[in-house]
């Protein structure tokens, strides 16, 4: 409708004023022809990047990653109780949030990350430093700080790639250095404390997801996961550039933008059974959900009926501390509406807080809440 009215809006004007309208005509093919070119040019630009897609997608779809493993969910992580999200994120419903307007397609051939900044040597790695090196796999549990109470911008995948504290042994670190100011291919970029790139945890210069390689989307070839820390401040797909740096020399994207300078993920618990608005039946109800407290582990999950007391739930397995993990309960219900809550605590003994906080500016607090009706 707006490029219509650029078109026909002066021609309205000259009909009404006769004085204008040969003016107008040529103001009219003047723009008709500016548009046009700008069409063609879309076009085109679209054909490129479709092209360029498409050879990549083909690149993605031959590569055999020796030591990648195909994913078998453990043991015990599956609660048995349907309408709970699984507890393994299928590739394809795996969130997805990135600021990129086209998503960058690189092929592993042309990929290079610089590492550089406080370091004793610069390291310029390419696509087959990471496959060729011993591969590190893990279960890892990402969400992002845009998640609301309850919300579900979080998911669980089998990450394979390196260790980036290894990495960063070899460069060698200038004991002044607070953070790593990572930057994508598409110019976003975030600062991540250096001591979560160096400890125990596995971050990792990921390469592939649930056994494949990376989808496209989701940072293909490589991609930075750092369990415990939202993907503000840590989960740079595509990425490109490492400088090792001070917090206080640099500012990332989101904190320029109110977002908090350092990101740990704070625990949270979800309903997933029933849904809020249900309609159940009186008597013996089954809740569900998943709860989180990435790189710390949830000790127990509670629940509450109509503000009463907290009743522990049980709790599947989970192989380390750094997925979601599964609860059940069986609540019983009187005819009438009924008021359902949630809270976990973590294996610090730290309790989720009640108190509800928006996602801005280091993530959302409370706890999740759902009415049901039983009849």
């Amino acid at each position: 409708m707006t490029v219509l009215s650029a078109l026909v809006g002066p021609l309205v004007t000259a009909r009404h004023h006769p004085e204008l309208e040969s003016r107008e005509r040529r103001v009219f093919l003047m723009v008709a022809g500016v548009l046009g070119l700008a069409a063609v040019g879309i076009a085109g630009a679209g054909r490129i990047v479709g092209s360029g897609r498409r050879h990549v997608a083909e690149s993605r779809r031959l590569l055999r990653l020796d030591g990648v493993t195909r994913p078998l969910s453990p043991a015990g992580t599956a609660i048995g109780l349907s309408g709970v999200d699984p507890w393994q994120t299928p590739n394809d419903d795996f969130y997805l949030i990135h600021t990129a307007i086209s998503v960058p397609t690189i092929e592993p051939k042309d990929w290079t990350l610089r590492i550089h900044g406080l370091v004793d040597r610069e390291l310029t790695l390419t696509y087959n430093d990471p496959v060729a090196r011993e591969l590190t796999e893990s279960w890892i549990t990402l969400n992002c700080v845009s998640n609301e109470v309850g919300g579900d911008p979080v998911g669980n995948a089998w990450w394979s790639g390196i260790r980036i504290a290894d990495i960063l042994e070899e460069v060698g670190l200038d004991p002044s250095a607070d953070c790593i100011l990572q930057t994508s291919e598409d110019g976003w970029n975030c600062a991540t404390p250096l001591s979560t790139l160096t400890d125990e945890r596995n971050a990792m210069l990921a390469v592939a997801m649930n056994g494949k390689p990376l989808p496209i989307e989701h940072g293909f070839p490589v991609r930075t996961i750092v369990p415990g820390l939202y993907g503000y401040v840590s989960a740079t797909k595509w990425v490109v550039d490492y400088e090792v740096t001070r917090f206080s020399d640099v500012e990332a994207f989101w904190t320029q933008r109110g977002w908090s300078e350092q990101g740990p993920v704070k625990i949270a618990s979800r309903i997933d059974v029933p849904r809020s608005g249900a309609d159940v039946a009186t008597g013996d109800v089954n809740v569900g959900g998943l709860a989180w407290a990435q790189h710390i582990g949830i000790d127990s999950v509670e629940v509450s009926v109509d503000g009463g007391e907290w009743a522990g739930a049980q709790l599947a397995e989970t192989p380390n501390e750094d997925t979601w993990v599964q609860w059940a309960l069986t609540v019983t219900l009187d005819e009438g509406e009924h008021e359902i809550r949630v809270r976990a605590i973590d294996k610090n003994g730290l309790e989720q807080t009640g108190v509800r906080r928006d996602v801005v500016p280091d993530g959302a607090t409370g706890w999740h809440t759902i009415d049901v009706t039983a009849s």
